[in-house]
């Protein structure tokens, strides 16, 4: 693929999110002689040109016309670039169609994916066919999953490192976070419940902490859906909304890494609330908002916060690590920048730049799985996200 025409094509580039990441690209690599041949891709050029102006890129940024309805406009692209970022989503209604043409053109793919079910059907259908071609297919290349699965990962490492050993159970503790939901999220949430409406047997892979493991089913996990105390950490703990698809990404990096956490690997994620009946109060306020976790007015695809709020938000994750007799292990990873909007398409442009050097086999995969430490330190270097011990 050294000789195709671009390093990364954005696709989606007129959308909110999509736009994001073009400013990234401007801003860290729009002018760097030796940074990353990138173009902007979208169904209408005269949107592509407006952003393009809107963002302050340069008017010789190449942009390209592709459509998801489009397969023959999708296969042009893939052809073009080395590696395709997509916000086209909700996927399981719009990205069939580019998967199948970078795993059959062997063009490395990321997005945002957090809709499991439709990912166990890309793994079905491309897992071979990717492998084949040395297409890599990157799931969930933002805030679900990139913190979660870089986090158990570093961890893990220092694990193994001082102990001799991987933590055989890590909790995922979210400690703070100030940001807003994406329309692309709430969106993938009514898409996946409507097709889990038409076809029940998506509701398995939904409820599986392996639903993304074919073939492989590991022990018991811990729930993660009742509020309760933690006893280590002083603090009541709360179910996490986005649990349900970083745990399936996190077992599946340990899956693809020839279970590197060992086969006994336990995991779960919850948010931590505060001490006392406060606390107790503010995990069951938790437990009700997940029921309608977007309120009356979700918020649509293509709106998002303003640039202030983005910058104003933040998140910070704690992962502990415990062995059987006692040993404790902390980790952990903080980001600048509302994370569903200003981190994530930050990770994604990362996660291309990163792609651009990976050795790793093709396949459907993660993050973690193909570049590991090469992207997390392109995230503290690129996209102000610490990784760090916490003795």
């Amino acid at each position: 693929m050294a000789d195709r025409e671009f390093d990364i094509i954005v696709y989606g580039a007129t959308g909110y999110t999509g736009r994001l990441v073009a400013e990234h690209f401007v801003r860290e690599y729009g002018s760097a002689a030796d940074g990353p041949k990138w173009a902007m891709a979208g169904r209408s050029m005269d949107k592509l040109e407006e952003v393009r102006d809107v963002i302050g890129a340069p008017r010789s940024t190449p942009l390209v016309v592709a459509d998801a309805d489009d397969p023959a406009s999708l296969e042009a692209m893939c052809s073009r670039t080395r590696v395709v970022l997509t916000t086209v989503g909700p996927y399981q209604l719009y990205g069939d169609r580019l998967v199948a043409a970078c795993a059959r053109s062997g063009t490395d793919y990321a997005d945002l994916c957090g809709e499991p079910a439709w990912m166990r059907e890309m793994i079905d259908a491309h897992h071979e066919e990717a492998q084949a071609s040395g297409a890599r297919i990157c799931f969930s290349s933002g805030f679900d999953s990139i913190p979660f699965d870089l986090g158990v990962l570093m961890l893990q490492k220092e694990a193994i490192k001082r102990h001799g050993s991987p933590a055989p159970r890590v909790k995922g503790r979210v400690r703070s976070m100030q940001g807003t939901f994406s329309g692309g999220t709430a969106a993938s949430l009514t898409a996946t419940m409507k097709a889990a409406a038409r076809n029940p047997s998506i509701i398995k892979v939904l409820n599986d902490p392996f639903g993304l493991t074919p073939g492989f089913e590991g022990p018991d996990q811990p729930g993660g859906m009742v509020p309760h105390y933690e006893d280590e950490l002083g603090k009541w703990a709360a179910p996490f909304i986005m649990a349900t698809i970083n745990v399936k990404n996190v077992h599946r990096t340990n899956f693809l890494l020839g279970h590197r956490y060992g086969a006994d690997f336990r995991y779960d994620e919850m948010m931590l609330t505060s001490p006392g009946e406060a606390g107790k109060a503010a995990a069951n306020a938790v437990m009700e908002m997940l029921k309608n976790p977007f309120g009356a007015k979700p918020p649509k695809p293509g709106e998002g916060p303003s640039k202030e709020e983005r910058e104003n938000g933040h998140y910070d994750i704690l992962f502990v690590g415990e062995w059987p007799d006692g040993t404790r292990l902390h980790y952990g990873v903080k980001g600048r920048y509302d994370p569903g909007y200003g981190s994530t398409s930050r990770m994604l442009a990362e996660t291309g730049v990163a792609l651009l050097d990976c050795t790793a086999g093709g396949g459907v995969g993660t993050p973690g799985a193909f570049l590991g430490e090469a992207l997390v330190e392109r995230l503290r270097n690129h996209a102000e996200i610490t990784f760090a011990v916490e003795d």
